[in-house]
Protein backbone atom coordinates (compact mmCIF):
# COMPACT_ATOMS: atom_id res chain seq x y z
CA UNK A 1 0.00 0.00 0.00
CA UNK A 2 1.26 3.62 -0.88
CA UNK A 3 1.87 5.75 1.86
CA UNK A 4 3.59 8.91 2.99
CA UNK A 5 5.86 9.99 6.20
CA UNK A 6 4.25 12.57 8.11
CA UNK A 7 7.60 14.49 7.86
CA UNK A 8 7.05 15.41 3.87
CA UNK A 9 3.69 17.65 5.28
CA UNK A 10 6.37 19.72 6.79
CA UNK A 11 9.39 19.45 4.61
CA UNK A 12 7.93 19.10 1.06
CA UNK A 13 7.68 23.03 0.08
CA UNK A 14 5.55 21.61 -2.73
CA UNK A 15 2.73 20.65 -0.13
CA UNK A 16 2.67 24.14 1.37
CA UNK A 17 0.96 23.92 4.31
CA UNK A 18 3.20 25.97 6.10
CA UNK A 19 3.48 23.36 9.27
CA UNK A 20 5.70 24.04 11.91
CA UNK A 21 6.58 21.23 14.64
CA UNK A 22 5.38 21.90 18.42
CA UNK A 23 6.22 17.74 20.09
CA UNK A 24 6.54 14.39 19.26
CA UNK A 25 9.00 14.63 16.23
CA UNK A 26 9.72 10.80 16.65
CA UNK A 27 6.27 10.41 15.23
CA UNK A 28 7.25 12.32 12.12
CA UNK A 29 8.57 8.49 11.11
CA UNK A 30 4.73 7.78 11.19
CA UNK A 31 2.63 7.37 7.78
CA UNK A 32 -0.49 8.58 5.97
CA UNK A 33 -2.02 5.85 3.45
CA UNK A 34 -5.11 8.19 2.99
CA UNK A 35 -5.97 11.68 1.74
CA UNK A 36 -8.78 11.96 3.94
CA UNK A 37 -8.36 13.87 7.16
CA UNK A 38 -10.43 13.80 10.58
CA UNK A 39 -11.57 16.44 13.07
CA UNK A 40 -12.14 14.30 16.58
CA UNK A 41 -15.24 16.08 17.39
CA UNK A 42 -16.51 13.18 18.89
CA UNK A 43 -13.09 11.67 20.00
CA UNK A 44 -12.89 14.62 22.47
CA UNK A 45 -16.61 14.07 23.63
CA UNK A 46 -15.54 10.19 24.46
CA UNK A 47 -15.90 8.42 21.38
CA UNK A 48 -12.87 6.93 19.88
CA UNK A 49 -14.25 4.06 17.99
CA UNK A 50 -14.16 5.90 14.45
CA UNK A 51 -10.41 7.63 15.01
CA UNK A 52 -8.28 5.93 12.17
CA UNK A 53 -4.70 6.05 13.05
CA UNK A 54 -3.47 6.56 9.71
CA UNK A 55 -5.01 9.85 9.21
CA UNK A 56 -4.48 13.49 9.60
CA UNK A 57 -5.95 14.68 12.81
CA UNK A 58 -7.10 18.53 13.16
CA UNK A 59 -7.94 20.76 15.99
CA UNK A 60 -10.01 23.84 14.72
CA UNK A 61 -11.39 26.93 16.58
CA UNK A 62 -13.93 24.67 17.57
CA UNK A 63 -11.95 21.68 19.05
CA UNK A 64 -9.72 24.15 21.24
CA UNK A 65 -12.59 26.29 22.07
CA UNK A 66 -13.89 23.04 23.36
CA UNK A 67 -10.76 21.62 25.38
CA UNK A 68 -10.31 25.29 26.83
CA UNK A 69 -13.47 24.90 28.59
CA UNK A 70 -13.24 21.37 30.09
CA UNK A 71 -12.29 21.05 33.39
CA UNK A 72 -8.40 20.34 33.59
CA UNK A 73 -9.05 16.12 34.86
CA UNK A 74 -11.52 15.93 32.08
CA UNK A 75 -9.71 18.14 29.88
CA UNK A 76 -6.37 15.14 30.13
CA UNK A 77 -8.84 12.29 30.07
CA UNK A 78 -10.14 13.19 26.61
CA UNK A 79 -7.19 14.19 25.18
CA UNK A 80 -5.06 10.86 26.40
CA UNK A 81 -8.10 9.04 25.26
CA UNK A 82 -7.32 10.65 21.66
CA UNK A 83 -3.47 10.92 21.63
CA UNK A 84 -2.90 6.88 23.18
CA UNK A 85 -4.87 6.14 19.76
CA UNK A 86 -1.27 7.43 18.26
CA UNK A 87 -2.99 8.51 15.31
CA UNK A 88 -0.34 9.50 12.37
CA UNK A 89 0.03 13.05 13.52
CA UNK A 90 -2.16 16.17 14.95
CA UNK A 91 -2.42 19.53 13.35
CA UNK A 92 -3.36 22.78 14.59
CA UNK A 93 -4.70 25.18 12.26
CA UNK A 94 -5.27 28.95 12.87
CA UNK A 95 -1.81 29.17 14.53
CA UNK A 96 -4.03 28.69 17.61
CA UNK A 97 -2.29 28.38 21.25
CA UNK A 98 -1.62 25.08 22.01
CA UNK A 99 -3.14 23.88 25.58
CA UNK A 100 -0.12 22.42 27.26
CA UNK A 101 -1.57 19.03 28.08
CA UNK A 102 -1.91 18.04 23.79
CA UNK A 103 2.35 19.00 23.88
CA UNK A 104 2.78 17.10 26.99
CA UNK A 105 0.83 13.91 25.83
CA UNK A 106 2.34 13.96 21.98
CA UNK A 107 5.40 14.10 23.65
CA UNK A 108 5.25 11.49 25.36
CA UNK A 109 3.49 8.81 23.00
CA UNK A 110 5.68 10.20 20.05
CA UNK A 111 2.74 11.44 17.92
CA UNK A 112 3.90 14.44 15.80
CA UNK A 113 2.29 17.74 16.67
CA UNK A 114 2.12 20.73 14.37
CA UNK A 115 0.63 23.68 13.27
CA UNK A 116 -0.03 25.89 11.13
CA UNK A 117 -1.62 29.85 10.38
CA UNK A 118 -4.03 28.12 7.80
CA UNK A 119 -7.58 28.07 8.44
CA UNK A 120 -8.69 24.85 8.75
CA UNK A 121 -10.83 24.86 5.37
CA UNK A 122 -7.78 26.10 3.69
CA UNK A 123 -5.41 23.40 5.21
CA UNK A 124 -7.77 20.67 4.47
CA UNK A 125 -8.57 21.41 1.37
CA UNK A 126 -4.00 21.89 0.24
CA UNK A 127 -3.42 19.08 2.54
CA UNK A 128 -6.13 16.78 0.94
CA UNK A 129 -5.18 17.66 -2.37
CA UNK A 130 -1.13 16.98 -1.69
CA UNK A 131 -2.28 13.60 -0.42
CA UNK A 132 -3.84 12.46 -3.16
CA UNK A 133 -1.32 12.94 -5.76
CA UNK A 134 1.59 11.38 -3.51
CA UNK A 135 -1.45 8.94 -2.57
CA UNK A 136 -2.13 8.26 -6.38
CA UNK A 137 -1.44 4.76 -8.51
CA UNK A 138 1.41 5.12 -10.62
CA UNK A 139 3.05 3.51 -13.61
CA UNK A 140 5.44 3.93 -16.47
CA UNK A 141 4.81 3.20 -19.68
CA UNK A 142 7.30 3.14 -22.96
CA UNK A 143 5.73 5.81 -25.35
CA UNK A 144 5.60 9.33 -26.13
CA UNK A 145 3.30 11.99 -24.86
CA UNK A 146 2.13 14.91 -26.60
CA UNK A 147 -0.54 17.90 -26.35
CA UNK A 148 -2.18 17.98 -29.95
CA UNK A 149 -4.84 20.50 -29.89
CA UNK A 150 -5.40 20.58 -26.30
CA UNK A 151 -5.47 16.53 -26.65
CA UNK A 152 -3.08 14.75 -24.50
CA UNK A 153 -2.67 11.63 -26.80
CA UNK A 154 -0.09 8.84 -25.85
CA UNK A 155 1.54 7.48 -28.59
CA UNK A 156 2.28 3.30 -28.63
CA UNK A 157 4.27 0.97 -30.89
CA UNK A 158 7.26 -1.19 -30.82
CA UNK A 159 10.40 0.39 -30.83
CA UNK A 160 11.77 1.76 -33.97
CA UNK A 161 7.72 2.10 -35.64
CA UNK A 162 8.49 6.22 -35.61
CA UNK A 163 7.00 7.55 -32.31
CA UNK A 164 9.38 9.69 -32.08
CA UNK A 165 9.71 11.00 -35.69
CA UNK A 166 5.83 11.48 -35.32
CA UNK A 167 6.16 13.41 -32.49
CA UNK A 168 8.84 15.54 -33.98
CA UNK A 169 7.03 16.44 -36.41
CA UNK A 170 3.96 17.24 -34.61
CA UNK A 171 6.07 19.49 -32.55
CA UNK A 172 7.38 21.38 -36.15
CA UNK A 173 3.54 21.92 -36.74
CA UNK A 174 2.81 23.38 -33.41
CA UNK A 175 2.06 21.30 -30.78
CA UNK A 176 3.56 20.23 -27.22
CA UNK A 177 5.83 17.22 -26.35
CA UNK A 178 5.24 16.26 -23.02
CA UNK A 179 7.29 12.97 -22.86
CA UNK A 180 9.81 10.56 -24.54
CA UNK A 181 10.98 7.28 -24.52
CA UNK A 182 8.94 6.81 -20.92
CA UNK A 183 6.13 8.26 -19.85
CA UNK A 184 5.44 8.36 -16.12
CA UNK A 185 1.49 8.17 -15.29
CA UNK A 186 -0.22 8.93 -12.25
CA UNK A 187 -3.91 8.22 -11.82
CA UNK A 188 -5.89 10.94 -10.01
CA UNK A 189 -9.08 9.97 -7.91
CA UNK A 190 -12.11 8.97 -9.74
CA UNK A 191 -11.13 8.39 -12.98
CA UNK A 192 -8.60 10.91 -14.33
CA UNK A 193 -4.79 9.71 -16.30
CA UNK A 194 -2.00 12.14 -16.20
CA UNK A 195 1.19 11.66 -18.13
CA UNK A 196 4.35 13.12 -17.82
CA UNK A 197 8.27 12.97 -18.22
CA UNK A 198 10.68 11.93 -15.96
CA UNK A 199 13.12 14.69 -14.46
CA UNK A 200 15.87 13.06 -16.05
CA UNK A 201 15.26 13.14 -19.73
CA UNK A 202 12.02 15.89 -19.47
CA UNK A 203 12.09 18.08 -22.86
CA UNK A 204 14.54 15.68 -24.62
CA UNK A 205 13.45 13.33 -27.53
CA UNK A 206 16.32 10.11 -29.21
CA UNK A 207 15.56 10.35 -33.01
CA UNK A 208 17.37 7.48 -34.52
CA UNK A 209 20.50 8.89 -37.14
CA UNK A 210 20.49 12.45 -34.54
CA UNK A 211 20.85 11.53 -31.12
CA UNK A 212 19.16 13.04 -28.33
CA UNK A 213 17.73 16.57 -28.96
CA UNK A 214 16.57 19.02 -26.11
CA UNK A 215 13.01 20.40 -27.65
CA UNK A 216 12.85 23.13 -25.35
CA UNK A 217 16.25 25.08 -26.13
CA UNK A 218 15.05 24.03 -29.94
CA UNK A 219 11.60 24.92 -30.72
CA UNK A 220 11.26 27.09 -27.76
CA UNK A 221 9.41 26.77 -24.26
CA UNK A 222 5.53 26.75 -26.13
CA UNK A 223 6.99 23.17 -27.60
CA UNK A 224 7.09 21.45 -24.12
CA UNK A 225 4.67 21.02 -21.09
CA UNK A 226 5.50 18.95 -17.72
CA UNK A 227 1.92 17.10 -17.57
CA UNK A 228 -1.07 16.16 -19.56
CA UNK A 229 -4.12 14.40 -19.27
CA UNK A 230 -3.90 11.23 -21.42
CA UNK A 231 -7.60 11.08 -23.03
CA UNK A 232 -6.22 9.48 -26.60
CA UNK A 233 -4.16 6.33 -27.10
CA UNK A 234 -2.56 6.03 -30.79
CA UNK A 235 -1.04 3.13 -31.46
CA UNK A 236 1.55 2.34 -34.42
CA UNK A 237 1.22 -0.96 -36.25
CA UNK A 238 3.41 -2.23 -38.94
CA UNK A 239 0.77 -2.90 -42.09
CA UNK A 240 0.17 -6.55 -42.86
CA UNK A 241 -2.12 -7.53 -46.01
CA UNK A 242 -3.43 -10.14 -44.35
CA UNK A 243 -4.85 -8.13 -41.48
CA UNK A 244 -8.16 -6.16 -41.49
CA UNK A 245 -8.09 -2.70 -39.88
CA UNK A 246 -10.81 -0.42 -39.10
CA UNK A 247 -12.14 2.03 -42.38
CA UNK A 248 -15.26 3.16 -40.74
CA UNK A 249 -14.91 3.72 -36.90
CA UNK A 250 -18.21 3.19 -35.93
CA UNK A 251 -16.86 0.56 -33.12
CA UNK A 252 -14.89 2.55 -30.30
CA UNK A 253 -11.89 0.56 -28.99
CA UNK A 254 -10.45 1.35 -25.55
CA UNK A 255 -6.97 1.54 -23.84
CA UNK A 256 -6.86 -0.26 -19.82
CA UNK A 257 -4.04 2.11 -17.98
CA UNK A 258 -4.75 1.77 -14.05
CA UNK A 259 -7.71 0.91 -14.66
CA UNK A 260 -9.23 3.52 -16.85
CA UNK A 261 -10.75 3.06 -20.25
CA UNK A 262 -8.78 5.83 -22.34
CA UNK A 263 -10.21 5.58 -26.33
CA UNK A 264 -7.79 3.59 -27.98
CA UNK A 265 -6.80 4.17 -32.35
CA UNK A 266 -4.80 1.62 -34.32
CA UNK A 267 -2.94 3.46 -37.13
CA UNK A 268 -1.34 1.02 -39.72
CA UNK A 269 2.11 2.40 -40.91
CA UNK A 270 3.84 1.95 -44.01
CA UNK A 271 5.35 3.85 -46.65
CA UNK A 272 3.73 6.68 -48.02
CA UNK A 273 1.00 7.41 -44.91
CA UNK A 274 1.41 10.46 -43.21
CA UNK A 275 1.48 9.70 -39.85
CA UNK A 276 1.43 13.21 -38.39
CA UNK A 277 -1.78 14.21 -40.35
CA UNK A 278 -3.16 10.75 -39.54
CA UNK A 279 -2.19 11.87 -35.64
CA UNK A 280 -3.65 15.42 -35.74
CA UNK A 281 -6.76 14.64 -37.36
CA UNK A 282 -7.53 11.98 -34.76
CA UNK A 283 -7.12 15.35 -32.53
CA UNK A 284 -9.56 17.03 -33.95
CA UNK A 285 -12.24 14.13 -34.44
CA UNK A 286 -11.97 13.17 -30.77
CA UNK A 287 -12.77 16.93 -29.37
CA UNK A 288 -15.61 16.72 -31.62
CA UNK A 289 -16.52 13.25 -30.10
CA UNK A 290 -16.15 15.06 -26.57
CA UNK A 291 -18.69 17.86 -27.95
CA UNK A 292 -21.21 15.21 -29.30
CA UNK A 293 -20.31 14.60 -32.50
CA UNK A 294 -19.75 10.65 -34.11
CA UNK A 295 -18.43 11.56 -37.39
CA UNK A 296 -18.70 7.81 -38.48
CA UNK A 297 -22.02 6.93 -36.58
CA UNK A 298 -23.74 9.87 -38.38
CA UNK A 299 -22.51 8.82 -41.59
CA UNK A 300 -23.65 5.13 -40.76
CA UNK A 301 -27.12 6.62 -40.07
CA UNK A 302 -27.32 9.07 -42.78
CA UNK A 303 -26.14 6.16 -44.88
CA UNK A 304 -29.16 3.92 -43.25
CA UNK A 305 -31.71 6.13 -44.19
CA UNK A 306 -30.47 6.83 -47.74
CA UNK A 307 -31.07 2.99 -48.33
CA UNK A 308 -33.91 2.52 -46.65
CA UNK A 309 -35.85 5.75 -48.44
CA UNK A 310 -34.46 3.82 -51.80
CA UNK A 311 -36.54 0.56 -51.14
CA UNK A 312 -39.28 0.48 -53.43
CA UNK A 313 -43.18 0.76 -51.08
CA UNK A 314 -44.11 -2.44 -50.44
CA UNK A 315 -40.38 -3.94 -50.83
CA UNK A 316 -40.97 -4.96 -47.18
CA UNK A 317 -44.29 -6.77 -46.94
CA UNK A 318 -43.54 -8.48 -50.25
CA UNK A 319 -40.73 -10.16 -48.60
CA UNK A 320 -42.60 -11.23 -45.70
CA UNK A 321 -45.65 -12.85 -48.25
Amino acid sequence: MLSVKVELLVTDPNAALSLSVLAGRRGLDRRLSVARIQKPGLALAGYTEQIHRDRVQILGATEIGFLERLPEAERRSVLDNLVSIQPACIVVTRGLPVPPDVVRLCEEYGVALLRTPLVSSAFIQRVTKYLEEQLAPTTSIHGVLMDVLGVGILLLGKSGIGKSEAALDLVMRGHRLVADDIVDIRKKPPDTIFGSGSDIIRHHMEIRGLGIINIKDLFGISAVRDTKKIELVVELVEWREDEEYDRLGTEDLHYSILDVRIPHLRIPVRPGRNITSIIEVAARNQLLKLQGHHSAREFQERLNRAIAESRPRGFASEEVE
